[in-house]
């Protein structure tokens, strides 16, 4: 399923998809977390970012498995460090962008007013405060992973 798209290995082409919308998550998220008025602007594209980023990098991780089984199983030396070394941020990758998702989900879903209030967020104060600083530490975690990710791939493909 991951392996080709019109003939051409899959990664090369999906992986753009996760490095454009992990930081755009990242960077949405961030805003929804600390401009609490831009909130209402900014909660629908936090939404579809946050289903959509993770799905990317979930396409991207599955066709870089696939890759690396067709084309570079026997790999060593220096290619195959290197090919180690940008696998070894997949997986953080994946987990901190599902953990950015669900939180900023959840912050979105809780700062929004409950329909008998105004204005007010749905579970207090409080509450949204420690989602937006949840949503801010993984949006780190992940602007982190999906630069070390993309960094070693483009290091691996081109022996910088």
């Amino acid at each position: 399923m991951f392996d080709q798209i019109l003939g051409l290995p899959a990664h090369p082409l999906i992986v753009h998809f996760a490095v454009v919308l992990t930081p755009v998550l990242v960077a949405v998220a961030a805003v929804y977390a600390l401009v609490p008025r831009w909130r209402p602007y900014v909660a629908w594209a936090v939404v579809l970012l946050s289903l959509a980023a993770p799905a990317a990098v979930y396409a991207a991780k599955e066709s870089g498995e696939s890759l690396k089984a067709a084309r570079f199983a026997t790999a060593d030396g220096e290619l195959g460090a290197r090919i180690s070394a940008h696998e070894g941020f997949a997986n953080p990758l994946l987990l901190s962008v599902l953990g950015l998702a669900a939180v900023s989900l959840l912050l979105v879903y809780v700062s929004r007013p409950a329909r008998d209030s105004v204005g007010r967020d749905r579970f207090g104060r409080v509450t949204t405060l420690i989602l937006s600083g949840m949503t801010l530490v993984l949006a780190a975690v992940a602007g982190y992973y999906v630069f070390q990710a993309g960094d070693s791939g483009a290091r691996a493909v081109w022996g910088m």
